[in-house]
C-alpha cells in the first residue's frame, strides 16, 4: 500500500474468525496497525505472527467496550463486523431477539464511531466500512431478524456518510454466500428444516451465483482494503456487493 499505511491504526471488531479475520490479517500483511477486537482471547492469539495486536470485548456491552478500547487510542479505520442473528422467520422472533440484534450492530456500531471520530478528526483522515448483508438489497428467505437489522445498518451508514466531515468516510461490504463457519450453521439449519442434505442446501444456493462457487472470506477483505485506502477517498455512502453477481437488482 506503501508508507502512508504504516501509520494508520486499525480497529476490526470480530475479528477471530471468517471475514472479520481475513480482513484483519490482509489489512496487517499491507502494512496497517492493526488490533483485532473479539470475545475469545484464544482464537485472537492465532493473530500475533502478523503482528496484529488483541483487543479482549465483547459487542453486547457498551460499557465495558469503551473501557476496553479507549487505552488504544486513537484509530483512523474502523471495521464494524459481529456475527449476525439466528435464522428464522421474523414473525416467529420475539422482540428481545431484535432488540438484542439492534444492540449488538447498529448501537454498538454508534459508539464506536462516536469514540473513534476525534481521532480521525485529528489525523485529518478517516475511513468506517460495515461488513454487512446483500439483504441490504434483497432480503433473504429465513432470515428474518438479519434482514431487518443488516437493512437498519445501512440506513444509519447513510444517513452518517451525509454527516461526516471531508476525508472521513462510511462504506459498506455486503458478502454473498461465503465459506465461513456462519454459512455453515446456516446450511446446516437450512438443511433440517427443509429435510434434505447439507449437499442440496449448497447447490441450491451456488445455483444462483454467477461465479458458481462460495467466496472466500479473503476475497471480501481485498474489496475493504481497497475502501480504507487513499485510493478510495471519494467513495463515500454506497453498498459494495462482494457476492459472485447474486444480487438480481442493478
Amino acid at each position: 500500500m506503501g508508507s502512508k499505511s504504516v501509520n494508520r491504526r486499525v480497529l476490526v471488531c470480530g475479528a477471530s474468525k471468517g471475514i472479520g479475520r481475513s480482513i484483519a490479517i490482509e489489512l496487517a500483511t499491507r502494512g496497517y496497525q492493526v488490533f483485532a477486537l473479539a470475545r475469545s482471547k484464544s482464537r485472537l492469539a492465532e493473530l500475533e505472527p502478523w503482528g496484529i495486536t488483541a483487543i479482549v470485548s465483547d459487542l453486547d456491552k457498551h460499557e465495558s467496550l469503551c473501557q476496553d478500547i479507549a487505552a488504544y487510542l486513537p484509530f483512523q479505520i474502523l471495521i464494524n463486523n459481529a456475527a449476525g442473528p439466528s435464522s428464522g422467520a421474523l414473525i416467529d422472533s420475539d422482540v428481545s431477539i431484535l432488540q438484542h440484534a439492534f444492540s449488538r450492530h447498529v448501537v454498538a456500531s454508534h459508539i464506536l464511531v462516536q469514540q473513534l471520530l476525534p481521532g480521525m478528526r485529528e489525523a485529518d483522515f478517516g475511513r468506517i466500512v460495515n461488513i454487512i448483508s446483500t439483504s441490504v438489497y434483497e432480503p433473504i428467505p429465513n432470515l428474518g431478524v438479519s434482514n431487518t437489522i443488516r437493512a437498519a445498518m445501512a440506513g444509519w451508514a447513510k444517513s452518517l456518510a451525509r454527516e461526516l466531515p471531508p476525508k472521513i468516510t462510511i462504506n459498506n461490504i455486503l458478502p454473498g454466500f461465503t465459506d465461513t463457519d456462519r454459512l455453515a450453521t446456516l446450511c446446516a439449519k437450512r438443511a433440517e428444516v427443509l429435510n434434505i442434505s447439507k449437499e442440496k442446501v449448497y447447490e441450491s444456493w451456488l445455483q444462483q451465483v454467477p461465479e458458481g462457487r462460495l467466496a472466500q472470506p479473503e476475497e471480501t477483505a481485498k474489496a475493504v482494503a481497497f475502501l480504507v485506502s487513499e485510493d478510495a477517498a471519494y467513495i463515500r455512502g454506497i453498498s459494495l456487493a462482494v457476492d459472485g453477481g447474486r444480487l438480481r437488482s442493478i
